[in-house]
């Protein structure tokens, strides 16, 4: 099944944010224009951090009716009742995600630039797939290039998420081959992110 025609956004926090700020300005972007989903996507390992991130920003996506994932933590997740968690380890985690959070959580998996891991974390019960980076020195310079979208979007069914060192050329590019775009620092170390969001936007239209 092709991509839809119009890609949606999947906003994804900043690793690092003021909590006495944040919940204003994500709430400043969410109004702005259409998310579908949010990840907080905290760097850090600690549970009262991400646990207090998690409640106050489930508050300002759940009144823009956006669902909230977390990065890694599938216990965080069942414990804070969030909507599902985000797997950063292609396809071994998701059975188990899928089996702790139910049939109801969203769980996504993070593939890189490998085919038979997206194609695997489907067989295990994901709801989507995200390849990336497509642009920029990210990681450890790979990345995932068009043709994986278009093959993707061609033969498979599953959603996929384009993210990483996303730009408008880049955005424009890819739009009739994905489903969602992962934005997340490419808005947020600007002065401001609702401006370059709605950049971003425009070029998937």
């Amino acid at each position: 099944m092709p991509a839809a025609e119009t890609p949606q956004i999947y906003l994804i926090t900043p690793p690092e944010f003021d909590l006495g700020r944040f919940p204003a300005e994500l709430s400043r972007v969410l109004d702005v224009t259409e998310v579908a989903c949010l990840r907080l996507s905290l760097a850090t390992r600690d549970e009262d951090r991400l646990m207090r991130a998690a409640d106050a920003l489930r508050d300002v996506a759940h009144r823009f009716d956006v669902a909230l994932v977390i990065d890694t933590h599938v216990v965080l997740a069942e414990r804070l009742g969030l909507d599902g968690v985000h797997l950063g380890d292609g396809a071994r985690s998701v059975r188990t995600a899928r089996k702790t959070l139910g049939h109801d959580a969203i769980v996504g998996a993070y593939c890189g630039q490998s085919r038979h891991a997206g194609m695997t974390a489907g067989e295990h019960g994901a709801d989507y797939v995200a390849f990336g980076p497509v642009s920029g020195a990210l990681g450890d310079g790979e990345l995932a290039p068009p043709d994986l979208f278009g093959w993707w979007s061609e033969m498979i069914e599953l959603p996929v998420v384009a993210e990483g060192g996303l730009d408008v050329e880049s955005v424009r590019r890819l739009a009739p081959m994905t489903d969602f775009f992962g934005i997340g620092e490419e808005i947020w170390t600007g002065d401001d992110p609702s401006a370059a969001l709605l950049a971003l936007r425009d070029a998937m239209l």
